[in-house]
């Protein structure tokens, strides 16, 4: 497998998520949102957000979403599964960050796993890449940046400290 680091910004892709969830949390009057990552990129990522949108980042939520997903059955167990840290978000206005959206299997068990802790308010999906090659009719309200790969290709965050892109095939 080929692998190969990306000379993208992640900081300008970072301050072009927070400046579109500033915007969300503006236009759809979010109350005191709470900040959710789905384990591990985007938990990475909801910590530097919470820092930058001026919340402590230990207040966050942390999706696992190992048992929600499905295709459990074929990948099986991880070795590293650790359960979920998350508040009730009954009546909360949530907002879920992963980092890299494609087809939307993810973002959909992350919103199973989510509705398990109270019924959200309202959701706003943030990813840093949104890569497009939807599956499931889920779409990013807010992305550092939209690209197409082609089939094969992989894009995956590494960190947590410095945070970088590597493609793979």
């Amino acid at each position: 497998m080929k692998t190969e680091a990306i000379e993208w910004d992640v900081e300008a892709l970072l301050a072009a998520l927070e400046a579109c969830l500033r915007l969300q949390i503006q236009t759809r009057r979010l109350k005191n949102p709470l900040i959710v990552g789905i384990h591990t990129g985007g938990v990475w990522i909801a910590e530097d957000l919470s820092r930058r949108l001026g919340n402590p980042p230990e207040a966050i939520g942390r999706l696992n979403i190992s048992f929600y997903r499905d295709d459990f059955s074929r990948i099986g167990m991880h070795p590293e599964v650790r359960p979920s840290q998350l508040p009730s978000t009954e009546d909360r206005d949530v907002i879920l960050i992963d980092d890299v959206l494609y087809t939307g299997r993810t973002i959909r068990a992350a919103l199973d796993e989510l509705f398990d802790y109270g019924r959200p308010r309202q959701v706003v999906l943030g990813v840093l890449i949104d890569r497009g090659g939807r599956e499931l009719p889920i779409q990013a309200d807010c992305a550092g940046a939209r690209i197409e790969l082609a089939e094969g290709v992989r894009i995956k965050l590494k960190g947590p400290k410095p945070l970088r892109l590597e493609l793979s095939s």
